[in-house]
């Protein structure tokens, strides 16, 4: 069974043998929520690609640390994938997120789409942004991955056209497109981008602005998929095809 990770602010010129602290809301919830002891085996990880394998030497009330028994460095994801993530209501917005963190993708846009329900504006898109980020960096954990995922700021229909157009393939899920996902070839692309509208749909302006920019509506099948779950069936389907799932 793989370690259980915990993400520390960096580990630059960390070497077998350091000792390395891990202090704050990390620590509190590993030594007080899962009950950390000395002697358990741990991975620390910066979330940027390394990561250190220790043995807890000693722990505290918002306290522990690990005396590092290896250290490695992972090459970021490749391909990789962005999701484009149309603001949903409730709390299904975490639930996008922590599904697209565990399959994998690198960065996450939360889009205001015309016909997004829910509306981020003052305080309560920063809290609702800082909600995303937490859930994002809580499943990469989860998921042992080495590299977290972004979860960028608030995203304008024109920030995301100009985000497709620097993408090898950009793709935006329509229920009436006519070519399936099924049929995208993705073996040359080194960033792929995955456009979810919201629960009411894409308008015609906006999916004229994503294909104006290069994007290709897709569709995933016969069934319409909810906005939390289409991405995270997206992105599997697409990564099913690359090394990355190979």
């Amino acid at each position: 069974m793989s370690l259980p990770v915990h993400l520390v602010p960096s580990l630059a010129d960390v070497t077998d043998g350091a000792v390395v602290t891990v202090e704050g809301a990390e620590a509190h919830h590993a030594v007080t929520v899962r009950r950390l002891r000395v002697g358990e085996s741990v991975t620390l990880t910066d979330g940027i690609g390394t990561s250190a394998q220790g043995v807890v030497s000693s722990t505290g009330r918002r306290v522990f640390e690990v005396t590092v028994s290896s250290v490695s460095s992972s090459p970021g994801p490749s391909p990789s994938v962005v999701v484009v993530q149309a603001l949903p209501k409730g709390d299904r917005g975490e639930l996008a997120v922590e599904m697209l963190t565990e399959v994998g993708v690198s960065s996450i846009v939360p889009w205001a789409a015309a016909r997004s329900v829910a509306a981020w504006r003052g305080e309560r898109a920063a809290k609702s942004l800082a909600r995303w980020r937490s859930t994002a960096r809580e499943a990469a954990k989860q998921a042992r991955r080495s590299w977290f995922p972004v979860v960028e700021e608030l995203a304008s229909t024109p920030d995301v056209a100009a985000l497709l157009g620097s993408a090898d393939l950009a793709v935006v899920l329509h229920e009436e497109a006519s070519a399936p996902l099924a049929s995208l070839d993705v073996s040359d692309a080194g960033l792929v981008a995955v456009v979810v509208g919201p629960e009411g749909g894409l308008t015609d302006e906006e999916v004229a602005a994503f294909s104006d920019a290069g994007a290709m509506p897709v569709r995933l099948g016969a069934e319409v998929l909810r906005t939390s779950t289409a991405g995270v069936a997206a992105v599997s389907a697409l990564l099913a095809r690359t090394p990355r799932w190979g």
